[in-house]
């Protein structure tokens, strides 16, 4: 029942089917979807539990940014399911959040050790526009993805970019993210997916998960776009199941063909907010309403009128106050705020809902970052801790460079020029002529921050860039 059957922009091609076992219960799954997916598809809410209280766990995240969905698999504890690929007779089983290991366990095969001049971390705008700038260079290029597919953020974006022609404006961004995928697949770039950096160690090397096999990258230069993982805002119930990230419905919905819920409340009038609550209307989905705590709306207009044609109501000055449920949410109240963003007693309002959308800001994903020792610094308009670097991002480590949301929240098509400039800096460092088109890009990123909405952020930038 949660299938989408129809959609008017997306072609759902499910895989093969095949089968898995949860909890001992045969479950339908999809070749090319998750474990995740498949379970919720088949109606399961509750992955796993908490260790103390025992509280039911869903999804939140749906791209492996947290630990609401680790199961034990095959045996193996604190598995992310989000972003583990369904494979037929796989064995799924509850676990409380430890996960505690077995008494004993086969050792892991011997690590492999991969040598490479470039290696990047995250195949979402970013990377994929650096590795399509590398590709056509004489050098070793590994590009690494934890998710099933390349593309990030970018795959489940169905909506028409703004911005510069050079970045595909007027493209929908799952259309942009086939381009750029198809040229890495023609080229001699290196890529894996379902592969996880986990730890950058003294050495300067990436200790990379794939497979139940450890790499050991050693590479000249690393290039981080790890992205950024969704906000999570404190109030009564924001761990029950059917509370999740706006991405996370998104992901859901025009990645793997699945409605979070029948009714949604979306918090959060941001772009984020509004695209997906517009999204989810497409999918067939009854928004009941969009919240918002500031009094303003944050994101673009053309956005918010088209949830107003559709009849959703978006009401400023107010936040999400109580999510009740047990196994799943099964009601929400929210609730007014003054101009000091204090609650207003007696405004608070019930919504009938199954689903509750997050769209609260995102935080840069800077733990690999954090290990290889770059200095790093809070911006809160920039999502949180953020690498200092120069204007051709690179960071306090010589060879280190960043490019995307994981050096400051912004916009997907920011993301793609940075990507551009970071990697035409490195092939400087190596010995290309590539400083004129750097310098180019650099030019074209100015003018994309050019907007009003940007004026925040390029402030903010010039706490972290150094020349």
């Amino acid at each position: 029942m949660r299938e989408i059957q129809e959609h008017p922009i997306l072609k759902l091609a499910r895989g093969k089917e095949i089968w898995i076992k949860f909890s001992g219960t045969p479950i339908r799954a999809y070749e090319n979807e998750t474990v995740a997916m498949a379970l919720y598809r088949e109606g399961i809410d509750v992955f796993t539990e908490s260790s103390k209280l025992h509280r039911p766990r869903g999804m939140f995240c749906a791209i492996g940014k947290c630990s609401s969905c680790m199961m034990r698999v095959n045996g193996i504890p604190n598995v992310r399911t989000c972003i583990l690929p369904a494979r037929e007779g796989m064995v799924i089983e509850k676990q409380d959040m430890y996960g505690k290991l077995p008494e004993s366990i086969e050792d892991f095969p011997e690590p492999c050790e991969i040598y490479t001049d470039i290696v990047i971390v995250g195949a979402g705008p970013a990377g994929l526009s650096a590795a399509n700038i590398l590709k056509d260079f004489n050098i070793r290029v590994l590009l690494v993805e934890q998710n099933p597919k390349l593309g990030g953020q970018l795959i489940k974006q169905t909506h028409k970019f703004f911005g510069s022609e050079n970045e595909m404006a007027g493209t929908r961004g799952f259309e942009i993210a086939n381009i750029l995928i198809q040229n890495i697949k023609d080229s001699n770039i290196n890529y894996k997916t379902d592969s996880t950096a986990f730890g950058f160690y003294p050495d300067s090397t990436l200790a990379i998960f794939q497979n139940n096999q450890l790499l050991k990258v050693h590479s000249k230069y690393f290039f981080f776009a790890t992205g950024a993982s969704e906000k999570m805002i404190p109030f009564a119930g924001n761990d029950v199941p059917g509370v999740f990230g706006a991405g996370a419905a998104q992901t859901m919905m025009n990645v793997f063909g699945i409605k979070p819920g029948k009714d949604i409340l979306m918090v959060g009038a941001g772009n984020v907010g509004l695209i997906v609550s517009y999204q989810l209307l497409q999918a067939g989905i009854n928004v009941k309403a969009v919240i918002e705590a500031m009094p303003k709306i944050g994101g673009y207009f053309v956005h918010a009128a088209k949830l107003r044609r559709f009849g959703v109501p978006i009401l400023t000055g107010t936040t999400i106050k109580e999510v009740m449920g047990t196994k799943r949410v099964e009601k929400a109240i929210s609730i007014g705020l003054d101009e000091e963003f204090k609650e207003i007693e007696g405004s608070e309002k019930e919504w009938n809902v199954d689903t509750v959308c997050l769209s609260t800001g995102l935080m840069p994903s800077v733990n690999l970052l954090s290990q290889a020792g770059c200095t790093l610094k809070y911006v809160s308009s920039l999502g949180g801790y953020v690498p200092i670097r120069n204007r051709e991002l690179r960071t306090s480590r010589e060879t280190i460079y960043v490019a995307g949301d994981v050096s400051g929240i912004e916009e997907a098509s920011t993301a793609m020029v940075e990507g551009k400039i970071a990697s035409l800096a490195i092939l400087e460092k190596i010995g290309y002529a590539t400083g004129r088109e750097k310098e180019k890009n650099i030019e074209e990123l100015q003018r994309l921050r050019e907007g009003p909405f940007s004026s925040k952020i390029v402030e903010s930038l010039g706490e972290v860039t150094y020349e």
